[in-house]
């Protein structure tokens, strides 16, 4: 790198942003200190694992999107608000929507990824995905307007029983009550294929005290404006529903696909476990950007848990090779899993320890807090947390 590196990162979620903050906290020198820049479609970071609270409004968006020109004060890395629209990585050029371009020298891709809605007959049209902030504010909404209609009962269908379709489906039977009858459509044989045995009995009790009805091995033929096809065992059934949530899927982000990069067949970056795409030693990837393997080889899933513990490692490869070290090979940390079951309810599996109920929804919150991005942000989160209740007791 040169005297004068320029780092870019594009994509500010937890593999995008955590890099960047690890990167201004590492012991530059005046020499060797780079210019660090940080690139995302929008003005605020998005704390995922806390999306599902704003359903029931226990937590504030502020709380869980704070901006990122307030993260990044003090830092000394810069914030560009734009689409990248694109990537010349043999110019080593970023090109935005609005035509500026930024020039760098290492590069970071975190673009992550979105919720496919368009591969079913009408679920682009009448279903709402479940990713960013835009669609919490759409669920909330259309739930809003559910509450205030006459209608006896309130049909909402969940495509999904992994663990975002769970999780929303326990806050939306939280937020809607006895008024609503909810599913889970899910192809597999069982919700939560993939997560501890634990967990999965836990929930399926969180969801049958809610009456949430499992529809196992189904899939969706199609989406209507008022209706829902599904398919069992070859059989067709056609049901009313006032509101599908989709949950499932995750597709590359189409400025990846294009890149003339290493992919595998869902276009997916290949990397080295160093983090560096493989075939370049001036590009790194992570998150839902790339494959990523555990140290058995096993492949990792795409959550904020892997793409935070790559953020540790990108940062400090960035730094390594800028300062003559050796770059580490990343090594993913199983922390366990957790999950919320609606209010005041949750699943803690992991390192020993298994919770639910209360003491689970508070131990979750609590990790979720020392998560968040700065220290200052926990500081105004955690105090908000704590006087919030006794606003509460006291307002009239």
């Amino acid at each position: 790198m040169s005297e004068k590196s320029r780092i870019c990162i594009v994509g500010g979620g937890f593999g995008g942003l955590y890099t960047a903050l690890r990167l201004s906290e590492f012991p530059w020198s005046d020499e060797q200190k780079p210019e660090i820049t940080l690139i995302d479609q929008s003005d605020r970071f998005l704390f995922s694992p806390l999306l599902y609270e704003l359903i029931t409004e226990e937590m504030q968006s502020w709380e869980i999107a704070p901006p990122f020109a307030e993260l990044l004060a003090h830092t000394g890395v810069v914030f560009h608000q734009g689409k990248v629209t694109d990537l010349d990585i043999e110019a080593k050029r970023v090109t935005l929507k609005d035509h500026t371009t930024i020039d760098y020298d290492k590069l970071v891709l975190s673009t992550g990824g979105r919720t496919p809605v368009d591969l079913v007959s009408g679920a682009k049209e009448y279903a709402i995905p479940f990713r960013s902030l835009n669609d919490a504010y759409r669920v909330q909404e259309k739930l809003r307007l559910l509450e205030e209609s006459d209608r006896d009962r309130l049909r909402v269908v969940v495509v999904g029983g992994g663990y975002s379709g769970v999780e929303l489906a326990c806050k939306v039977a939280d937020r809607l009550g006895e008024k609503a009858k909810i599913r889970i459509v899910d192809r597999n044989d069982q919700i939560l294929k993939d997560s501890s045995d634990f967990n999965r009995q836990t929930a399926i009790k969180a969801l049958e005290k809610n009456q949430i009805w499992q529809d196992l091995e189904t899939e969706v033929e199609r989406v209507e404006s008022d209706s829902i096809s599904l398919t069992y065992k070859g059989q067709v059934d056609t049901i009313p529903v006032d509101l599908v949530l989709w949950t499932i899927g995750n597709q590359v982000s189409e400025l990846i696909q294009k890149l003339p990069l290493e992919q595998n067949q869902q276009g997916l970056l290949e990397i080295e476990p160093t983090l560096l795409v493989k075939g370049r030693d001036d590009i790194f990837a992570l998150g839902d950007a790339a494959k990523s393997y555990d140290i058995d080889g096993q492949p990792l899933p795409a959550t904020a848990q892997v793409a935070y513990q790559q953020s540790d490692y990108c940062a400090w490869n960035l730094w390594a090779s800028a300062t003559n070290r050796p770059l580490l090979s990343f090594r993913y940390q199983p922390l366990g899993e957790m999950m919320t079951l609606g209010t005041d309810n949750a699943t803690i599996s992991g390192l020993g320890l298994k919770l639910d109920g209360p003491l689970a929804y508070v131990a979750r919150r609590l990790v979720y807090l020392s998560r968040l991005p700065t220290l200052k942000h926990q500081l105004t989160v955690g105090f908000n947390w704590i006087t919030q209740p006794i606003v509460e007791l006291l307002s009239p």
